[in-house]
């Protein structure tokens, strides 16, 4: 079965089984976009439900780790990080062929353009990103300690094994020779910054698309997509949101390469970096650029693992080539900050 389909029949009697209230007739439907974990909506007579697979078929080791997601968005429900409510894990392959949760389903938008056509003015568009900020900042001032997750990752060097891991996985799933990139994984590891031990748990794809927004106010009402979330650096996911705006307008990832954000509403980096800093009591940012460099390169690996999976015929999404025609300008976007 693809991973564009779901056994309803074995899902909805397992589903029946193990969450309270659950009642069918059960009907699915694959959500369109995303690349890594397949994400459906179940309905079941008048509620309706998320639920998150792991693609089936051949995968590249530790990712689709839809474990994780589930762990993670478990321990932060009664935390200020706005998440959905989760009903179950199944590690059982039998039951649709991979390992899947379920979690509550929330009404709201997805907003996939960062220009933020949706908003009604300049301010509403401010405010949204404001609350980006906030959900940001709430998210690195957890106490993972406190919410059972102070061993979701490994604390310290954070950079030094992100940059190791992501060589690691973009030679697994290296389609093509390119220069950019080797100038990058060489250039990283001898750039390294000193370890400053700020360690928080991190989302790992911080960005516009992977919230969900109130249907009506510029209110975050859940952070989605938790896949790469361990504990490690919170500049990671600062950079992150900052290097999505450097993108081009015209690119398979939209970002804000050449707008005039002032004139939209829409702070500028320094104004962003700053009200985050104020919010987590940091005093200010050194090696900044670094941090670019390391977000670029690192979406770049990401993309050319949907290339590998395009080709092995594993990624969820039609569009995986197209992305994959990303990874040379971003590599080369990172070289340019470092020339």
């Amino acid at each position: 079965m693809s991973t564009q389909q779901l056994d309803t029949t074995r899902l909805e009697a397992y589903l029946t089984a193990n969450i309270p209230g659950f009642q069918g007739p059960l009907t699915a439907e694959k959500f369109a976009g995303g690349q890594s974990n397949p994400t459906f909506k179940l309905t079941a007579g008048d509620t309706s439900y998320v639920l998150r697979r792991k693609p089936p078929g051949e995968l590249l080791k530790s990712a689709h780790a839809v474990d994780r997601e589930f762990r993670v968005i478990t321990a932060l429900w009664d935390t200020d990080v706005p998440v959905p409510k989760t009903y179950l894990l199944c590690e059982d392959d039998d039951v649709i062929g991979s390992m899947f949760y379920v979690m509550e389903y929330k009404e709201g938008r997805i907003l996939w353009d960062p220009l933020l056509p949706e908003a009604a003015d300049n301010t509403e568009r401010g405010a949204i990103y404001d609350a980006m900020n906030q959900t940001m900042a709430a998210l690195h001032n957890v106490d993972v300690d406190a919410v059972g997750l102070s061993d979701f990752g490994r604390p310290g060097n954070y950079f030094e094994r992100q940059t190791a891991r992501w060589s690691k996985q973009y030679r697994a799933s290296e389609t093509q020779h390119i220069e950019a990139m080797e100038t990058l994984m060489t250039w990283l590891a001898d750039n390294m910054p000193a370890n400053d031990g700020a360690v928080s748990l991190v989302h790992g794809d911080y960005r516009l698309d992977n919230m969900m927004f109130h249907p009506t106010e510029p209110r975050v009402i859940a952070l989605l997509d938790w896949e790469l979330s361990t504990l490690g650096h919170p500049l990671a996911d600062l950079a992150n949101q900052c290097m999505a705006w450097m993108l081009p307008r015209d690119g398979a990832i939209k970002g804000l390469g050449g707008v005039d954000r002032a004139a939209l509403g829409i702070p500028g980096d320094e104004e962003y970096i700053a009200r985050y800093c104020e919010r987590t009591g940091r005093d200010g940012i050194d090696n900044w650029n670094f941090y670019l460099v390391f977000s670029l390169f690192r979406l770049a690996a990401i993309l050319q693992g949907i290339v590998k999976r395009a080709e092995i015929g594993t990624a969820s999404s039609a569009e995986a080539q197209s992305r994959g025609d990303a990874v040379v300008p971003l590599a080369e976007m990172a070289v340019a900050l470092i020339e």
